[in-house]
């Protein structure tokens, strides 16, 4: 194989790599915990942007139960992101993985 045609795909390889995580950057994950009393919203560059909790659990006396399933809420948005990422790029790596991009 040539090395200048290795390169060229190299070079798009690497512009759809730049393009899909510019794209899951901005597209937004939810998680929530407790029945959906408490939501967490993030940016596919992992920034929480909304969080919401029920009106009935902050009127208990609950902070310790509250505080865990704002944990919860968050890590699971967390996770639907990290795995929509690793989906997205692994179709565009065939599952090659590639040190420091994802």
């Amino acid at each position: 194989m040539d090395i200048n045609f290795l390169m060229k795909q190299a070079k798009q390889m690497q512009n759809q790599i730049s393009k899909i995580e510019a794209e899951i950057n901005e597209m937004e994950y939810e998680g929530t915990a407790g029945g959906a009393s408490v939501k967490a919203t993030i940016k596919g560059n992992m920034e929480l942007t909304s969080l919401s909790i029920d009106e009935e659990l902050l009127e208990k006396d609950n902070r310790e139960m509250l505080e865990e399933l704002v944990l919860v809420a968050v890590n699971s948005a967390i996770k639907a992101a990290t795995e929509d990422k690793n989906e997205k790029m692994g179709a565009l790596t065939q599952g090659v993985k590639f040190p420091g991009l994802f």
